[in-house]
């Protein structure tokens, strides 16, 4: 009995988790942006055939990105829940998760230019 009833825990945190993915893309539009520009990556490293270690760091690089995403999304849920009222201490948190998508991105970028360059 207590293995079914764990079984089911897990199985709802996976329902949980891919509930999760669905609401921030049917309500980010920046999650869409970066789902969107990672496909094209992914389809770009098929088409140039890369190699195991490419694949790696390609995927490592669009998940972290879209992580980063994430987490902004949910400091920004938090912060508008505790904080309806703009305050500065509200802007500032939110400005600065937005600017750890950025600079994630920017990273992304980087690497991006690293990886597919050479084969172009």
């Amino acid at each position: 009995m207590k293995d079914m009833a764990k079984k089911r825990n897990i199985i709802s945190s996976f329902v949980f988790a891919f509930q999760g993915i669905r609401d921030g893309l049917k309500n980010e539009p920046n999650l869409k942006i970066h789902f969107a520009l990672g496909l094209v990556a992914i389809l770009l490293a098929w088409f140039l055939r890369f190699s195991h270690i490419e694949w790696a760091i390609l995927i490592l690089t669009i998940f972290l990105v879209i992580t980063l995403e994430f987490i902004n999304t949910v400091i920004e849920k938090i912060v508008d829940t505790l904080s309806p009222q703009i305050t500065e201490s509200a802007r500032i948190t939110k400005d600065i998760s937005a600017a750890v998508v950025l600079i994630g991105a920017v990273a992304s970028i980087v690497v991006g230019l690293f990886l597919f360059l050479p084969k172009l």
